[in-house]
């Protein structure tokens, strides 16, 4: 989630800076920090989705193994009952 967070920020400032400086684009000092920072934040945020998606799965997949545990539970209580 953290970095989801920094990457939305990394972007902001990326646009904000490519904004700023779009007269002094020419220059490479100037120029190169609003493109790096984009494309960081763009990475950053496409991880901390991945792993937002990963966390999501995780969850369901937890919601799921106790499912089949208490169906597992029932099994082994059918099963003494005959």
């Amino acid at each position: 989630m953290k970095t989801l967070i920094g990457g939305a920020i990394a972007v902001l400032l990326g646009v904000v800076g490519l904004a700023v400086w779009f007269d002094q684009f020419l220059q490479i000092l100037a120029g190169c920090i609003p493109p790096v920072l984009l494309l960081g934040g763009g990475l950053a945020l496409y991880l901390g989705f991945d792993e937002l998606k990963d966390s999501w799965k995780n969850e369901e997949g937890l919601e799921s193994d106790d499912r089949i545990a208490e169906l597992e539970k029932e099994i082994d209580e059918l099963k003494k009952d005959k």
